[in-house]
């Protein structure tokens, strides 16, 4: 029985990495929601149980009326999702779905422009001061 417990974890991950696959899809190609353009899946947060799935979603423009406006559609058709996802998948129990806007990717091209900020100022404020240790390598 511990040889079988070990192996749900990876089994969760499988049946997570499969939903996303298919919600794409599905979003993609059978959703007709004016509200729901263009929509990435990043991610699928199963429960242990698999009752409720956290679904991930990124958007191109990641304006709050755009988001709002696409969770507002994902949320309504949830279960028209849900419905073709159980003809899809062959588990004993499917998920409920809540969708959720993925904020990562903003956050970090946020911080990539900070750390390209703060290194330009640091270069600036060296300027000709520092040493370029690239030359003095190549000299010797």
């Amino acid at each position: 029985m511990a040889k079988h417990s070990k192996s749900i974890p990876q089994r969760g991950l499988r049946v997570a990495d499969q939903i996303q696959k298919d919600l794409s899809e599905l979003i993609a190609f059978e959703l007709k929601d004016p509200r729901v353009g263009m929509v990435t899946i990043s991610e699928v947060q199963l429960t242990p149980d698999y009752a409720h799935a956290k679904v991930y979603f990124t958007l191109l423009k990641d304006s709050k009326e755009e988001v709002k406006q696409t969770l507002d559609g994902l949320s309504k058709a949830a279960g028209y999702l849900r419905n073709q996802l159980g003809k899809r998948l062959h588990i004993h129990t499917l998920p409920q779905l809540h969708f959720v806007h993925d904020t990562s990717t903003t956050r970090g091209l946020a911080m990539s422009a900070l750390i390209d900020q703060a290194n330009a100022v640091r270069a600036a404020d060296f300027g000709q001061d520092a040493p370029n240790t690239d030359t003095d390598a190549d000299s010797e």
